[in-house]
């Protein structure tokens, strides 16, 4: 049984086969030669003792090489997630080493390989980048490290950290990434606009006194006559107002961009919207549907609410069947009781699916705010383009211009209607969807 687990961890360096390449040619070339036989025979017996001294160099310590793979608590999904392992060496020498990680099967890749060295009795640190594109749990196979002396005859091969899960959740670094920038007053740089206020909203917060560039409309002329000074009403946005993401989880959600399906835009920009919404103290809340009604959530602005959230859109499974806008009507009719912004992620590729739809949209935003965000198909953008050459490419170009065309009219449409309407790039899905946030907490729509 040693024999058999010492033969599966050993493996040849190149530099033997070069070596037994050199040799070869010797002894081919000896048959003319043949002085060179002896220098053939002579090279093959030093080469057998160096392997030899190489192997027990190698095996000769059971636990020589020590390695781990630091595996985060989660990963989070269409983001770059670190992967940190560790090598530990207590071999006397410099040792050089290959690792071979087996990663989850969702990724794809089997070219993966990394090369460094360690020093003696000493560690090595590498790290690896892997951007997961679908939420799940992911399993990790062994961790192979290859070592060899400086000979670089011999290689042992040592595995570590078999099965290994990890689940990739949607995408908390975006969330982490607005978040701070909400707290750091510079979402602008990331595209997210500062919106004029128009007029005020109702929740009044304090008096104080007039600096220049307030707004002289709001003087309090009782509170001046009392004080001697200007003094002014500050307003602040209302807040625990209930704000919902309802995701359609339907067959026109699993149009994929980049890799990753319009499902998963949709549940990574409601993680970062509900975290924005939670910080600016409005209740937040999630609905999903296909066919039927997989989740509702409840609007809440408790503190452990965006972890539920989290956790639900985690869960978030669908056959991608076609969607029923009658049971999101009855739904929210029935348990939205209160006036609230309903931000509906969906997507419409033709006029006439929008068509059959509108009458539940329009019932719907007669009692709350309701928003219909869909997708620009970005494949077309190359089509209108590019130039035309032939006949078949004007026809493909028309074509293109036309379901182009017809998503901007999509939009007038639900305007007409009194539903408020963002048509986005997927990439952009997050920040047009905080702007319109922004927007409607500003002109106190709700």
């Amino acid at each position: 049984m040693r024999i058999i687990n010492f033969i599966k961890h050993l493996y040849l360096g190149k530099r033997v086969f070069f070596i037994l390449a050199a040799l070869i040619v010797l002894f081919l070339f000896s048959y003319w030669w043949h002085s060179l036989f002896s220098i053939a025979l002579l090279g093959a017996f030093f080469l057998s003792i160096a392997f030899l001294y190489d192997v027990i160099i190698l095996f000769r310590k059971k636990d020589a090489v020590s390695a781990s793979r630091k595996l985060p608590e989660k990963f989070s999904n269409s983001d770059l997630n670190e992967v940190p392992l560790e090598i530990q060496s207590k071999y006397s020498f410099n040792t050089r080493f290959s690792v071979i990680d087996e990663i989850p099967v969702q990724f794809q890749k089997r070219d993966f390989l990394k090369i460094g060295s360690i020093p003696p009795r000493g560690k090595a640190i590498l790290n690896y980048q892997l951007r997961p594109v679908e939420r799940g749990v992911y399993t990790f196979g062994r961790l192979n490290i290859y070592i060899s002396s400086p000979l670089k005859l011999a290689k042992r091969r040592f595995t570590f950290g078999k099965d290994q899960e990890v689940k990739v959740y949607p995408s908390f670094i975006q969330m982490k990434k607005y978040a701070f920038l909400a707290i750091d007053n510079k979402l602008t740089q990331f595209g997210l606009k500062k919106i004029r206020r128009i007029g005020h909203t109702m929740e009044f917060e304090q008096i104080k006194e007039y600096v220049s560039g307030d707004d002289v409309r709001t003087i309090n002329w009782k509170a001046t006559a009392k004080r001697a000074e200007l003094m002014i009403n500050q307003f602040q946005d209302e807040k625990s107002q209930p704000v919902y993401s309802i995701i359609d989880a339907s067959r026109v959600m699993k149009m994929p961009f980049n890799g990753l399906t319009l499902l998963d835009y949709a549940i990574n920009s409601s993680l970062a919207f509900s975290n924005i919404a939670l910080k600016k103290n409005d209740k937040t809340g999630l609905l999903t549907f296909s066919n039927t009604i997989h989740n509702h959530l409840s609007a809440s602005s408790k503190k452990t609410h965006l972890n539920t959230i989290l956790e639900v859109l985690y869960s978030i499974s669908t056959n991608f069947l076609d969607s029923d806008f009658g049971r999101l009507y009855a739904e929210v009719k029935r348990k939205i009781t209160h006036r609230s912004l309903l931000l509906l992620y969906t997507n419409f590729e033709h006029s006439s699916a929008m068509q059959r739809q509108l009458p539940y949209l329009k019932g719907i935003s007669r009692k709350h705010v309701l928003v219909v965000i869909f997708f620009e198909n970005t494949e077309l953008e190359d089509l209108i383009a590019k130039k035309a050459q032939n006949t078949p490419e004007i026809y493909h170009k028309t074509i293109a211009q036309k379901m182009d065309y017809e998503k901007k009219l999509m939009v007038k449409e639900l305007e007409r209607n009194g539903i408020q309407a963002v048509l986005t790039k997927p990439k952009d899905l997050t920040v047009n969807t905080i702007n319109k946030y922004l927007e409607i907490k500003a002109r106190g729509i709700l």
